[in-house]
C-alpha cells in the first residue's frame, strides 16, 4: 500500500502535474486549430419523402447517390430502439465525448495478443464520422474518425448524433437508415415496429452483406433471437416482452417504395427542394378511393376516346387539399399518362357562370328571378350562342345559370365589366387570366381563358364559405396564403341554392332516377370544340373538381361535362361523404325574400298580376318598381297612339301595353312570335322626341369590314327600335339609302375608307355607327 502511494504522489508531483496541465492545453489548442483548419461539413443527402395527413410515408424519391436515405425523426426514435442500438453498439454512448479510451485500449489488447482483428472500439459516434466520410482502414483514416468525433460531440447533442447514425447505417443494396429498411422491409415507419423488428433492424447494420433480409430470413432470426437472450441477461427487456419477440417470425421481403401521389410529389419537391420530409394533408383513404374510382371510370370512356382525368378534393374548412389525383392512369405513356391534370392550363367552358353571378348580386345589377332577354345580340361583332344553338326570350337568371346560357352570362358579363370581372378572378388565384388579363373580352365567360383544375376548385369552395376565398394548401410547408373576400355570404348562399336544385339539363341521364343522388352544388362546363369536360361541386364539407378529356386537346364529340365528367363526381361524393344531407346551407342574416313581378324579377307593381318569390340583399338588390308594362294613350279603335302632347280633350283611351325591349322585339319578329304591339304614334304630332334611338346591330360600330372587289361586297343594315317604331331610315355618309320596316334587315355596298352608317327612327330619333372598308384586289 504504502508503495502504492508512494507511486501516486509521484506521478501527481507538481512536475507532472504541470507537464499534464500542458499536455491538455496543447492539445486543446491542436485540435482547435485543426477545427478552424478542417471544419465539420455534414451533407446527409437525404431521400424526400412525402407524408400524409397521418405522417404515413405515401411517397419518396431516391437520394442524388440513388439511394433510399429516408430521414428518421427524433421522434420516431422510440424507447426500444435507443436501447437496442445503445446496449449493442456503444453502452456507454451517453457518458463519453466521442471517444471511448476504455474500449480503445481493450481492443489494441486483444488484438495485439490475437495477431488479428478480434473487437473494435468504434463509438457510435465514431461510426457516424466513418460513414459521413468514407475511407479506407488505417491508421491515419481512425486518427481522422476520432478527430471528427470529437467535432460531432462539440456542435451537435448526443440525441441528433444517434439520430444521424440511425439515418446512415447500411441496410444492404442501397438502402440506407432505420427509416428506410423500415418502410421498404416491414412497410411501417420506425415507431410502430415491433421489439422484434426493432432488433432485426439494429443486428443488421454490421452485418448488411451476410444479413440480407429477405434473403436470409432464417439466419437472421436466429442472430436476433441470440441478441434477445443477450439482453435478457442484462435485464434491458422484461422477459415478457422477450419470449413474445423470440416467438415473433420472420417473413419479410423488399417491398417497392410507396409511391401514391406522382405528380403531387413532383411538385412538392420542386417548391421545396431542400426539405427531407414534406408533410401533406393528403387523406390516404379517400386518395385511395379516388384513384380507384377514376381508374375504373375512366376505362368505361376510353371507348369515347377519352383517355385522360384529373381529381382534386378539398377540405373547405381547412382549405386543405385531400386528395390530389393528376392522371387517373399514370402508366398509360401512350396518352401521356404522366401528365399533371390538376395544374394542366385548359378552357374553362362555362364553369366561371356561378362566379360572374355571384359578383353580380353583389353589384346589386341582378337577383335570381332578374328577367334577362336570351336573344341574339351584337357586341362590336362578337355574336355569342347558346350551347344549342337556340333562344329562349325573356329568363330568370336562375334558370341561366342552372341551364348554363350563354347570351344571358354575356350580357350580365358587359353590365359587371370585363375589367372588373378580371380583376376578381386574379384575387382568386387564377394565374393564367393575371397574364392574359388585357387579352380578354367578353368571352371570357364562355372559356375563351386560360385556367387550372386546382384554381377552379379553390373559388368553388369559397361558395361553401360564405364567399370567403383562401388557396388551396397543399402541404404544412406551404406559409403565403392568399385571403379574399370574394363575394358576400348572401350572394354565396343565392349560388348554392341554385347550382343545387335538380331540374336542370346538366344532370347524368343515369342519375335522374337514382334513389341517392349527393346533396351538392355542382356546375359542368364543357370547352370549345368538346376537348374539356369539368365537373365541380360541394357540399359544406369537400369542394370536388373533375376534369375528363385528353392531355393532347384533342376533341372528342361524346365529351360534355354533364354526361363525362359529373357521373365520376357523383360517384366520389357518394364514396367520401355519403351522408352530407344533415348538414346544409342556411340563409345568411343579412339577406331576405320579397315577392317580384314574374316578368320581371322586380318589386311588384300596380298593374302587376303574376308574383313569385326572390332572394334579394337589402340596400343591394335592385328596388325600383317593375316596369313590364307601360300605359299608352290609343284612339278607341287602337289604330293610333298618343303622347302627351298630341293627346285630344276627347276620343281616346288609356291601355297597358308590353314595355318590350327593342331587342326583344327583333327577336320576337324574326321568330314569328306574336306579341301586343303598340299602334303607330300619332302622325300629326309635333313633338319632337327624346326617346331612346334605334340601336343599330349591323354593321358594328368602330368594325373594320375587308370585302373582295369582285366577291361578295355587301354589308347587312339592321337595327333594334322601340315597340312603337314602325319605320326606320337608313343613310350612309349623310346620304338618303333607304326605308324599311323596323325589323327589316337590308344589304349595301358601301365605299372604301371611313363610312358613316346613321339610322333614323320615325320619331326622328336618330343614331350612328362609324366603320373602316378595306378592299382587297
Amino acid at each position: 500500500m504504502k508503495k502504492v502511494m508512494k507511486v501516486f504522489k509521484k506521478f501527481f508531483s507538481k512536475k507532472n502535474l504541470k507537464r499534464l496541465i500542458i499536455s491538455v492545453i496543447v492539445l486543446v489548442s491542436i485540435l482547435f486549430i485543426l477545427n478552424l483548419i478542417f471544419p465539420l461539413k455534414i451533407d446527409l443527402n437525404y431521400s424526400t419523402i412525402i407524408t400524409d395527413e397521418s405522417g404515413n410515408v405515401i411517397h419518396a424519391f431516391l437520394n442524388n447517390n440513388e439511394k433510399w436515405r429516408m430521414k428518421t425523426e427524433l421522434t420516431e426514435i422510440t424507447p426500444q430502439l435507443r436501447k437496442a442500438i445503445i446496449n449493442k453498439e456503444d453502452k456507454y454512448f451517453y457518458y463519453h465525448f466521442g471517444v471511448n479510451p476504455v474500449a480503445i485500449c481493450r481492443a489494441a489488447a486483444n488484438n495485439m495478443f490475437s495477431g488479428r482483428r478480434t473487437s473494435g472500439a468504434s463509438t457510435i459516434t465514431m461510426q457516424v464520422a466513418r460513414m459521413l466520410e468514407p475511407k479506407e482502414r488505417s491508421v491515419f483514416s481512425k486518427l481522422k474518425e476520432i478527430f471528427r468525433a470529437f467535432q460531432l460531440e462539440w456542435y451537435y447533442s448526443k440525441d441528433e448524433i444517434l439520430q444521424m447514425y440511425l439515418n446512415l447505417v447500411p441496410y444492404g443494396s442501397n438502402i440506407e437508415g432505420v427509416k428506410s429498411a423500415s418502410i421498404i422491409f416491414f412497410q411501417q415507419t420506425p415507431e410502430h415496429l415491433s421489439l422484434a423488428q426493432t432488433v432485426t433492424l439494429a443486428i443488421i447494420p454490421n452485418r448488411p452483406s451476410s444479413l440480407q433480409l429477405g434473403k436470409n430470413n432464417d439466419y437472421i432470426r436466429k442472430e436476433r433471437n441470440r441478441w434477445l437472450e443477450n439482453f435478457r441477461s442484462e435485464k434491458i427487456f422484461s422477459v415478457e416482452e422477450i419470449k413474445d419477440a423470440e416467438l415473433e417470425p420472420l417473413d419479410v421481403k423488399r417491398h417497392e417504395v410507396p409511391q401514391q401521389i406522382s405528380q403531387l410529389a413532383f411538385r412538392l419537391k420542386k417548391k421545396f427542394p431542400s426539405l427531407a420530409i414534406i408533410h401533406t394533408h393528403i387523406n390516404s383513404l379517400v386518395q385511395a378511393k379516388t384513384r380507384e374510382l377514376a381508374y375504373n371510370y375512366l376505362q368505361r370512356v376510353k371507348s369515347y376516346g377519352v383517355f385522360n382525368s384529373a381529381v382534386m378534393i378539398l377540405d373547405n374548412k381547412t382549405k386543405a387539399v385531400v386528395a390530389y389525383l393528376g392522371s387517373a392512369d399514370l402508366n398509360d405513356a401512350l396518352h401521356n399518362g404522366m401528365v399533371d391534370g390538376v395544374k394542366a392550363v385548359r378552357s374553362p367552358g362555362s364553369t366561371l357562370k356561378p362566379f360572374l353571378y355571384a359578383l353580380s348580386f353583389d353589384k346589386g345589377l341582378i337577383t335570381p328571378k332578374t328577367i334577362i332577354a336570351d336573344v341574339p345580340v351584337n357586341y362590336n361583332g362578337y355574336n355569342p350562342e347558346n350551347y344549342d344553338e337556340k333562344f329562349r326570350g325573356n329568363v330568370t337568371v336562375d334558370f341561366a345559370l342552372a341551364n348554363s346560357l350563354n347570351i344571358p352570362a354575356v350580357k350580365v358579363l358587359a353590365d359587371l365589366g370585363v375589367k372588373y370581372f378580371i380583376q376578381k378572378l386574379q384575387a382568386a388565384g387564377f394565374r393564367q387570366v393575371s397574364k392574359d388579363g388585357n387579352k380578354l373580352g367578353l368571352s371570357t365567360i364562355l372559356g375563351g381563358c386560360g385556367v387550372r383544375l386546382e384554381e377552379l376548385v379553390g373559388m368553388f369552395s369559397s361558395f361553401a364559405t360564405d364567399g370567403n376565398f383562401r388557396e388551396p394548401q397543399f402541404a404544412y410547408n406551404d406559409s403565403a396564403h392568399l385571403t379574399q373576400q370574394l363575394f358576400s355570404s348572401s350572394a354565396a348562399f343565392m349560388i348554392t341554392d341554385i347550382l343545387s336544385g335538380l331540374a336542370r339539363p346538366d344532370l347524368p341521364l343515369q342519375y335522374q332516377n337514382l334513389v341517392h343522388l349527393p346533396k351538392i352544388a355542382w356546375k359542368t362546363g364543357t370547352s370549345y370544340g368538346r376537348r374539356d369536360a369539368w365537373s365541380i361541386g360541394y357540399n359544406k364539407r369537400f369542394t370536388i373538381g373533375v376534369w375528363v378529356g385528353n392531355f393532347t386537346g384533342e376533341g372528342v364529340p361524346e365529351l360534355s361535362g354533364a354526361e363525362v365528367a359529373t357521373p365520376l363526381l357523383f360517384d366520389l361524393f357518394n364514396a367520401i361523404d355519403y351522408n352530407s344531407t344533415n348538414d346544409w346551407f342556411t340563409m345568411p342574416q343579412e339577406m331576405n325574400i320579397r315577392y317580384v313581378c314574374s316578368q320581371s324579377g322586380l318589386p311588384l307593381n300596380d298593374f302587376c298580376s303574376d308574383a313569385v318569390m326572390d332572394y334579394f340583399i337589402p340596400g343591394i338588390s335592385p328596388n325600383q318598381k317593375c316596369q313590364h308594362e307601360k300605359y299608352v294613350y290609343v284612339s278607341p279603335d287602337e289604330t293610333i297612339s298618343y303622347c302627351m302632347s298630341c293627346v285630344p280633350d276627347i276620343g281616346y283611351k288609356k291601355k297597358l301595353f308590353p314595355n318590350l325591349s327593342p331587342e326583344l322585339i327583333d327577336f320576337y319578329e324574326s321568330q314569328n312570335i306574336p306579341y301586343q304591339k303598340i299602334p303607330p304614334h300619332n302622325p300629326d304630332c309635333k313633338r319632337v322626341f327624346s326617346s331612346e334611338a334605334p340601336k343599330i346591330i349591323s354593321p358594328s360600330d368602330g368594325g373594320e369590314y375587308i370585302l373582295e372587289k369582285k366577291g361578295n361586297n355587301r354589308v347587312a343594315l339592321s337595327c333594334q327600335a322601340g315597340n312603337d317604331v314602325k319605320k326606320v331610315y337608313w343613310y350612309v355618309n349623310d346620304k338618303f339609302l333607304q326605308e324599311t320596316d323596323a325589323t327589316e334587315k337590308i344589304f349595301f355596298t358601301p365605299p372604301p375608307g371611313k363610312v358613316k352608317v346613321s339610322c333614323t327612327d320615325d320619331k326622328g330619333v336618330n343614331s350612328n355607327a362609324i366603320i373602316t372598308v378595306t378592299y382587297l384586289e
